[in-house]
């Protein structure tokens, strides 16, 4: 009797830990597209900005192109309350987090928060370790529908076993969440967070630059790309390598930097998550965010990442597997000068086991289709610039 009594107990136990101890299915099958306060404001975040981001969201048609998350960053929180439970800052959110998330989510969009596995925040604010089911409560009585985890202050915390502890309080907690893995891909997190979030940081965090670098790490989008080369097997459906969220409209950066620093993006299968504040958006910028034939390469329900088939060191050639067995090429000019590039088509097509097919050439910036892969394609690249095809049947 006792042997059967343990038997049961052991297969309960067992249940019990399979029921939470897993994400979220279903959710950020293509890379979640929204908006984060960090890159354009900081901490420096409030009641109002938030508001009015939702707003113009919903004004400037990102909303309809496909942002739906509206992230708060670092800066948020005030400490805790005696039962230990996350205070807001009442000065910055005089009305609470719920009230804010029931104006975002009117708005047709979805609301998504901050908080670190460690003891405190990057801004020295309080984290959630030792508080991870209580936050999760929180966050779903609140509304919350996307969680992004830092990785500062973590002390000797394994960085598996602390993510894999959010995600089940999460899952416990039982409202649907988007998992956001910050931990600046330093213990590899490709390898082991597939079942763990729907998204994760690969290098440390982006800067508004082309190839800068700053003292604790954070470095230019170019330098961050190179770093996403042989990742592409880990990313898909709803496991996503993030490359950290655009910089586009944050000033650092010509209008062509920009431009080709979203298109690889999109031929990452990236999460977007804009940075910049699109309350004061130029034309120009809201016409790179907004450009739903790039969007729809990062989008492509395939989820493939894109490969890097040539490095000349200023001229990089990648292309990106599609459904319905197209193709995107993106043809990156790293360098100070114009590059002509000349395509045989025969050659990329064989490398992806489609010779024999015929393409239409459609450029996405153009908006317009310039030639087939019938015949060699030969065109300028600008410096710090790019040029993407669809290769269309």
């Amino acid at each position: 009797m006792k042997k059967k009594l343990i038997v049961f107990f052991s297969v309960f136990v067992f249940v019990i830990s399979f029921a939470v101890s897993q994400k979220f299915k279903d959710l950020a099958l293509t890379p979640p597209m929204g908006w984060n306060s960090w890159n354009c404001f900081g901490p420096d975040i409030n009641e109002k900005k938030v508001m009015e981001i939702a707003d113009y969201m919903v004004k400037t048609g990102m909303r309809d192109a496909g942002y739906i998350y509206l992230v708060i960053d670092d800066g948020w929180q005030a400490g805790r309350d005696e039962n230990g439970n996350i205070i807001v800052n009442k000065k910055k959110f005089p009305h609470g987090i719920k009230k804010l998330a029931d104006y975002v989510h009117s708005k047709g969009l979805k609301f998504g928060i901050y908080s670190d596995a460690g003891r405190k925040t990057c801004q020295g604010l309080p984290g959630s370790r030792g508080y991870e089911f209580q936050d999760a409560r929180t966050y779903a009585k609140w509304g919350v529908d996307y969680l992004k985890y830092d990785w500062c202050y973590h002390g000797k915390q394994n960085s598996e076993a602390s993510y894999k502890l959010m995600r089940d309080a999460l899952y416990k907690a039982g409202r649907p969440i988007v998992f956001s893995i910050c931990e600046w891909g330093t213990t590899k997190p490709w390898k082991w967070a597939k079942d763990i979030g729907h998204l994760w940081r690969t290098t440390e965090d982006i800067l508004d630059c082309w190839d800068c670098v700053n003292e604790w790490g954070g470095m230019g989008w170019t330098l961050i790309l190179d770093k996403q080369v042989g990742l592409e097997i880990y990313s898909g459906p709803g496991h996503w390598n993030d490359p950290d969220m655009l910089e586009v409209g944050n000033g650092g950066m010509t209008i062509n930097e920009y431009k080709a620093h979203f298109s690889m993006w999109c031929m990452l299968s990236a999460p977007l998550m804009a940075g910049n504040d699109i309350r004061k958006m130029t034309p120009e910028i809201k016409n790179i965010l907004l450009n739903k034939e790039a969007i729809a390469l990062d989008q492509d329900p395939l989820g493939k990442q894109a490969v890097k088939i040539t490095d000349t060191g200023d001229y990089e050639i990648w292309v990106k597997e599609l459904s319905n067995n197209e193709l995107a090429v993106a043809l990156l000019n790293r360098g100070e000068s114009p590059i002509t590039t000349k395509i045989n088509w025969n050659w990329v097509l064989k490398k992806f086991h489609r010779k024999g097919n015929l393409y239409k050439l459609r450029d996405i910036w153009k908006h317009k289709f310039v030639g087939s892969t019938k015949e060699i394609f030969k065109k300028k690249v600008s410096p710090h610039d790019v040029i993407v095809l669809r290769l269309v049947r």
